[in-house]
């Protein structure tokens, strides 16, 4: 099945979200675990297997991508032929664009002790905990998770901190808040999109750092996405 493909991985078939997690066995590594996601034809494909080749070409392109802009990266990475329409991918491609754009604008990581290479590594390693779904199972978008994640690396958070755990929930808070006000059904680029342009946003305003930002994102994985709010949504072509 092509990389690309919005559906099922294996056969194509359309995907089945239950309401619960059942047993399940990935039809591509043989691990056997609990999932809520199979296709019509019952094939299921777990987290690791989905999202594993995305993540490599994601880390190269951060690595050598010399950028100020979060949604160009972001944009950049969505393109590649491993990463799919949606899928947990993106609850590590959306911090990683933000903490290179901010790295690359001479934005300084931990207080300037961790280089960008570290942070991408740190990040995945986080955002590895957030598996696909947790957008309607957890009530908490993958992408607002991932770009607290890349602040909390950027500001040296932790549980014990003041004002860096003050920020981190209020820019994840403030971009779940959006994302509900655009409404569902789940689309990671609209999620994404929306999560790298709130957090350039805040950083610019509150971290001394000018990140760019596109003047319109234009969405062009409308095709890929069988639930696209079309005119509804503000990344829309032609809108």
């Amino acid at each position: 099945m092509a990389l690309s493909a919005p559906n099922c991985l294996v056969c194509g078939s359309e995907l089945v979200y239950a309401s619960q997690a059942y047993p399940v066995t990935c039809v591509l590594c043989g691990k056997e675990e609990k999932g809520t996601t199979t296709c019509t034809q019952g094939h299921y494909v777990c987290n690791e297997c989905h999202r594993s080749a995305g993540l490599d070409f994601m880390r190269k392109l951060c690595v050598r991508s010399r950028s100020r802009n979060a949604v160009e990266i972001l944009i950049e990475a969505m393109r590649g032929k491993s990463v799919y329409p949606n899928g947990p991918e993106h609850h590590t491609l959306v911090g990683a664009a933000i903490l290179t754009a901010y790295y690359n604008a001479g934005g300084k990581i931990n207080g300037g002790t961790m280089t960008k290479g570290a942070a991408l590594a740190e990040l995945k390693e986080r955002s590895l905990q957030v598996p696909g779904g947790t957008c309607g199972y957890w009530g908490c978008c993958g992408a607002a998770t991932s770009a607290g994640q890349a602040l909390s690396i950027i500001t040296g958070s932790t549980p014990m901190k003041r004002k860096e755990w003050a920020d981190c929930q209020r820019l994840t808070g403030t971009i779940l808040t959006k994302l509900a006000d655009l409404g569902g059904p789940r689309c990671c680029k609209r999620t994404g999109f929306t999560a790298a342009l709130e957090a350039t946003d805040f950083l610019n305003a509150h971290y001394n750092v000018r990140i760019e930002k596109p003047e319109r994102v234009v969405c062009a994985f409308c095709g890929g996405n069988a639930q696209c709010l079309k005119q509804e949504c503000p990344y829309f072509p032609g809108k």
